[in-house]
């Protein structure tokens, strides 16, 4: 998404991609908000992060799944044309919680389906990035990206 009037550009990526730094600025917000500690200050020192580091930062790190409840997310995956991995993946899916909206997919190409499912996130739906990273380590699965993400319209 992107907004050439401030020049905000959002990405997503996975935490291993994500500077040291920036995951304890999100620590430090996490410590701050639960109460652990009082202080910027406090936090600061206890993930041994600059003070100055956590204000540049911020308002610009924040964790993915905080902010999906009441969204909807498209998923988009190449999967091997198997019997029952679409069943697999749909079952984890709605382990995980989330409600299920549309589903697509191609006819398989030498025998790997493209493959779209948009899932609602709701308040019991569980860490998505979690979820995520399953689907990936299912057998038979090569890709999975979140592509997309809208407000809901209920």
């Amino acid at each position: 998404m992107e907004n050439n009037n401030n020049n905000d550009t959002y990405y997503v990526i996975k935490k291993q991609a994500v500077p040291e730094v920036l995951l304890k600025v999100v620590e430090a917000k996490r410590l701050l908000e639960s109460g652990k500690v009082k202080t910027v200050n406090e936090a600061a020192l206890q993930l041994g992060i600059s003070r100055s580091s956590f204000y540049k930062y911020k308002d610009d790190i924040h964790e993915f799944h905080d902010t999906l409840q009441g969204t909807t997310l498209t998923l988009t995956f190449q999967m091997n044309d198997e019997l029952g991995l679409l069943s697999d993946v749909l079952k984890l899916i709605a382990d995980s919680g989330a409600n299920i909206l549309t589903i697509h997919q191609s006819i398989p190409l030498n025998g790997v389906a493209s493959l779209s499912i948009s899932i609602q996130v709701l308040p019991t739906t569980g860490d998505i990035t979690s979820m995520v990273s399953r689907l990936e380590a299912m057998s038979g699965i090569h890709k999975v990206q979140i592509a997309g993400r809208s407000a809901d319209i209920s």
